[in-house]
């Protein structure tokens, strides 16, 4: 019975019924209160009219101003507010309507109808009010004494939002959360009182947990960078508080937050840091009415340099990978959000040079961005010609192509894996890096045979790892997690460094407007973090507790995988450039005529599927390229 209740609500003539009934009954028992209940009145008939004509007056008042058809439980301040205005306005239509109108034409006899009516009106509008709350408050009791076992959580703020959250949880959770307090460190609100609901400090967290036992903290998503909250964050995972996050409420579906909005922490929440500024003047003025080639345009860093770029209004944006599926993907999305942008999708692998020389003549982009490349370390290390064929061989398809077709600027994504690399993909992406300084030497300094000098600029950006990049380690923890374990962890001092992918965009972006020709620019990755410590946290956010719900296994350090990642290596030192984030790396530059030599050597050799002496070759064009747990290895002791 009580289930059925909960899932029915009464028609909307019946409320008006209601309604009706008890502002009638209001205007009477004011009448006779006025009239101090001499009931002769009654015999008179002057007592029907009056009656009559309330009953009719406030019928179309409430009808037309529609307070008879929310929902009684979902009952609010605005719901009370109307109430007030529907009975004031009945009154005051009322009154005139009798002075006016019925009381000459009856020849009614004076009977203070005004003093009635301002009785009548606190009389009715209170009744009316008590009705709503009366049956909010049993219908939240029934949904209390159903709900089975309820859940103590806090909200992280005590603001207009916040406040917002408590409403929704209250009346949208059916019933299964008590609101315990709010946390806010704002020395005005803490130990004050919200809504029956008390403001305490971020600090009080684990008292408050030992002595009520919180299973939950809520907090807005849109400030989760501030420090104070991370804090609070960091103190909840590790005392095992489920923490879950709110859109932003520009989000809440027609300005209401229902609870099916509301989403378990991630860890990349955790990582996050303040936003990055950018001058997006200076890049307007460079993307805008640009063509612009993004290559491995699919992937993580490539479809987010596509949707940052279409930000500043380019001529056309051409997306070209091999992948069909999620090119594809991309394709609807971005039709969806940028319905009115030109652009083209080319299916290629960029190690075909008559391919993407047929893209460059079709289209003469003005900008290239280059993140296509084989970029998983173990794999590549298994299969190193295709690693040279598609990071070296590729990029220098398209550095060549840029020259040719007079592209301005031609930015190439790195990785930190290039510094001292100890593995095949992380040289692979070294001697691009070299090619295309060398080439950006040697296009200062040639014309291309009209007597025009090449202005291509060449551009390397070098960042770590980004979070939740395909292929990358949380969405495999992830994935381990929720099959119950367990982790595995490659060694239990392993550390990597973690960026955002919009984050590292925003500075290849950047670093691509600023850049003169020929820099290796270097992000600051802020913080290196410990994987093992990563996971921990991945497992306490799942409300887990590691080493007994979900276990951490070390399985041993991969093929060519190091512990420790370097922006740097040892000969190189840095320059800072006008943005706090970016940095110039000062390297040791190649003559050109040499490095195509040695890059014409190795991709023969490649392409003979010659792989060790393609490594050897690698190993010394690349000196500091020392192979760790791999079987490359024993080059390094012959040489």
């Amino acid at each position: 019975m009580k289930l059925y209740l909960l899932n029915k609500s009464l028609p909307k003539w019946i409320i008006l019924l209601i309604d009706q009934v008890i502002a009638s009954w209001a205007f009477v028992f004011s009448f006779l209160l006025i009239r101090q209940f001499e009931f002769t009145d009654l015999l008179r008939g002057h007592f029907t009219i009056y009656v009559g004509l309330y009953c009719l007056v406030y019928l179309c008042t409430s009808y037309l101003m529609r307070i008879h058809t929310g929902l009684i439980r979902y009952s609010g301040t605005q719901d009370i507010f109307r109430i007030f205005t529907a009975v004031l306005t009945s009154s005051l239509v009322y009154g005139a309507a009798v002075a006016i109108v019925v009381g000459p034409m009856f020849h009614l006899q004076n009977v203070n109808i005004f003093v009635v009516l301002l009785v009548n009106f606190f009389i009715s509008s209170s009744l009316l009010i008590m009705l709503r709350i009366g049956a909010k408050g049993v219908f939240y009791y029934i949904k209390r004494s159903t709900s089975g076992e309820r859940e103590t959580v806090m909200i992280y703020g005590s603001n207009g939002y916040s406040l917002l959250v408590k409403q929704a949880l209250e009346t949208s959770g059916m019933g299964k959360y008590i609101i315990a307090g709010f946390i806010d460190d704002n020395p005005n609100k803490v130990d004050k009182t919200i809504q029956q609901v008390r403001v305490y400090r971020g600090k009080d967290i684990k008292r408050l947990h030992k002595t009520i036992h919180i299973d939950k903290l809520f907090v807005l998503s849109e400030d989760l960078k501030t420090d104070d909250k991370k804090k609070v964050i960091e103190k909840c995972v590790e005392l095992g508080i489920k923490v879950l996050t709110v859109p932003p409420t520009a989000e809440w579906m027609s300005g209401h937050l229902r609870l099916n909005q509301i989403q378990d922490l991630k860890i990349e929440d955790l990582l996050q840091r303040p936003p990055i500024v950018i001058e997006n003047k200076k890049l307007s003025r460079d993307l805008s009415g640009k063509r612009v080639l993004i290559t491995g345009g699919a992937g993580s860093i490539g479809s987010e340099i596509v949707r940052q770029v279409l930000g500043y209004n380019p001529a056309m944006v051409i997306i070209c990978d091999q992948a069909e599926s999620p090119l594809h993907e991309l394709q609807l999305e971005i039709e969806e959000a940028y319905p009115g942008a030109e652009l083209k999708l080319c299916i290629a692998d960029i190690q075909n040079f008559n391919r993407m020389y047929a893209i460059f003549k079709e289209y003469n982009p003005h900008f290239v961005y280059h993140a296509a490349a084989y970029k998983h370390v173990p794999m590549m290390e298994n299969n190193p010609a295709e690693a040279i064929l598609t990071n070296v061989m590729g990029t220098k398809n398209l550095a060549d192509l840029s020259m040719t077709f007079d592209v301005e600027k031609f930015v190439m994504i790195s990785t930190d894996k290039a510094v001292n690399p100890t593995n095949i993909m992380g040289a692979s992406k070294r001697i691009a890096e070299i090619y295309i300084q060398s080439l950006n030497q040697v296009g200062r300094d040639s014309s291309n045979g009209e007597g025009k000098a090449k202005q291509t600029r060449f551009i390397t950006t070098r960042f770590g790892n980004v979070l939740g990049s395909n292929g990358s380690v949380i969405p495999r923890f992830r994935a381990q997690i929720q099959k119950g374990g367990p982790i595995t962890v490659t060694h239990p001092d392993i550390t990597r460094y973690f960026m955002t992918i919009p984050e590292a965009v925003q500075l290849v972006l950047e670093a691509g407007t600023m850049g003169k020709g020929g820099e290796i620019f270097i992000f600051d990755m802020g913080e290196p973090v410990k994987i093992v410590n990563l996971a921990k946290k991945m497992i306490k956010l799942a409300g887990l507790v590691p080493g007994i719900d979900i276990d951490i296994v070390y399985s041993g350090l991969r093929p060519g995988e190091k512990l420790f990642e370097e922006l740097l290596n040892e000969d190189e030192t840095t320059i800072p450039t006008h943005h706090h984030k970016i940095k110039i790396s000062k390297v040791r530059e190649y003559e050109y005529s040499n490095v195509v030599s040695d890059v014409s050597e190795l991709l023969n050799l490649s392409k003979n599927s010659d792989e060790l002496k393609a490594v050897r070759k690698m190993k010394s064009m690349v000196p500091e390229f020392l192979s760790k747990n791999s079987k490359y290895e024993e080059l390094d002791l012959s040489n």
